[in-house]
């Protein structure tokens, strides 16, 4: 079963740690994904371990690119709902550049997209089947991004991770709307 077919999102974000081997990341990964060079030499860190969780993070971010190519190639949507979905899209290949620019500075090769994802293609018969699966690919990544952010030691380097988890919040929330359920329907994310 893959990150975004997970059925919770308490499922996705083990899914997600356990992929990286439980490590999360380091204060200098973060560090480097804020642009902060100079921190992130100070914060130090495993290398290995943040090349690691950050090649887990670009290939969930690339499955959501593939996924959100899926539903535009799918003919299921209308012009407005595509306009968005091609936006989430562009959104997730700037994570991925992002991601993966961190990567080479910390003398790591970047993962790269899988030939082929197991998505649930034969259940994506209308628009709102494709919203339907969008939103649960996207509560997914948010999930994923809540558990990594509280554990870093340095409140400062979470800034790059919450703001990634801030834009797949607000992916979720407008999802939701477009299948008419209630956009944030707590107070809180879990």
């Amino acid at each position: 079963m893959s990150f975004f077919q997970m059925s919770t999102p308490i499922a996705a974000r083990r899914l997600f740690l356990g992929r990286s081997g439980g490590l999360v990341l380091s204060g200098a990964a973060i560090a480097l994904l804020a642009g902060n060079d100079a921190l992130a030499a100070k914060a130090g860190g495993s290398k290995a371990g943040d090349v690691q969780i950050l090649n887990t993070a670009i290939g969930a971010e690339l499955e959501a690119i593939a996924a959100y190519q899926l539903g535009a190639e799918s003919k299921l949507l209308t012009k407005p709902v595509l306009d968005l979905a091609v936006t989430f899209q562009g959104h997730h290949k700037a994570h991925v550049a992002l991601l993966s620019g961190t990567v080479e500075k910390l003398g790591g090769k970047p993962v790269i997209a899988k030939t082929k994802y197991n998505f649930p293609v034969d259940q994506l018969k209308t628009e709102l089947d494709v919203l339907k699966f969008a939103a649960q690919l996207e509560q997914g990544a948010v999930s994923a991004y809540l558990g990594a952010v509280p554990l870093f030691a340095n409140r400062d380097l979470s800034k790059a991770a919450a703001s990634i988890l801030g834009d797949e919040a607000m992916h979720w929330a407008i999802l939701r709307q477009a299948i008419g359920e209630a956009p944030v329907p707590s107070a809180f994310v879990s």
